[in-house]
């Protein structure tokens, strides 16, 4: 992803299949089902802030295309079919 201005976007899976986020400008909370190595991910509500550029609008595009993802050691990597969307790493505390 591009340098985006409000910080790094973030993914969290909670319990219940709770999806939520930041896109980097705006959060967002929605919902994920998972199957296997197959997922769903719906970002839902998201708040209104005005945000520069388009890599909130990529972001959220590649989370709702994402249908498979792929665990290895130290990274989350979402798919659609064999094309990666983007990977993510756990947050340090």
């Amino acid at each position: 992803l591009k340098e985006v201005p409000g910080g790094l976007p973030s993914l969290s899976f909670l319990e219940g299949g709770k999806l939520a986020g930041f896109t980097g400008c705006n959060n967002f909370s929605g919902n994920f089902s998972l199957e296997g190595n197959s997922i769903q991910l719906d970002p839902g509500a998201m708040t209104k802030k005005s945000c520069p550029g388009s890599s909130e609008q990529d972001f959220i595009a590649a989370i709702i295309r994402a249908s498979q993802l792929r665990i290895t050691k130290d990274r989350l990597t979402l798919l659609n079919d064999s094309t990666e969307l983007m990977s993510l790493t756990p947050k340090e505390d």
